[in-house]
């Protein structure tokens, strides 16, 4: 029995070597090819000079938002156009429509809008039902992206 396991560790051994040996004469494996050359610092000048985003100026948003305020495009902005989206959202508080907002009317707004928050009925918020209690982001028909209208939406 000591023959065989004897015999069985010696081939083991001599697989192994001849292996190692095969290994060693393998052919090297090509290296990776070299790195690109790096682009020079200027790669993204134009003819008019570098490219930069585009920034809106304190001017231009203030010119936004007088032109969301000024509804039938005259040039100015009157009470009736200015007061407007005030009046829809005091309309919407008003229940009894008697032209005055009571403290129940207000307070019956904020427990609804608590209560469709609070879904599990605990009487608390997490901070995910607490975000959905944030006013909904304004609709602006020209522009689709969110960046900007958040950033007028500041100005309002």
């Amino acid at each position: 029995m000591i023959r065989y396991l004897a015999g069985a560790a010696v081939a083991l051994l001599l697989s192994t070597g001849v292996f190692f040996l095969w290994q060693s004469h393998a052919e090297s494996a090509p290296s990776l090819p070299s790195a690109p050359e790096a682009r020079p610092a200027g790669a993204f000048l134009t003819a008019a000079g570098p490219l930069r985003a585009p920034e809106a100026t304190p001017r231009s948003r203030e010119e936004k938002r007088f032109s969301r305020y000024d509804r039938d495009k005259d040039g100015k902005v009157e009470s009736a156009e200015y007061f407007a989206s005030r009046k829809k959202n005091f309309d919407k508080l008003d229940a009894d429509h008697n032209g005055s907002l009571s403290f129940q009317e207000y307070a019956v707004k904020g427990i609804e809008k608590f209560n469709a928050a609070d879904h599990d009925r605990s009487g608390w918020l997490t901070a995910a039902e607490f975000a959905l209690t944030a006013p909904p982001p304004p609709k602006h028909k020209s522009c689709s992206c969110n960046i900007a209208s958040r950033a007028s939406s500041a100005d309002d």
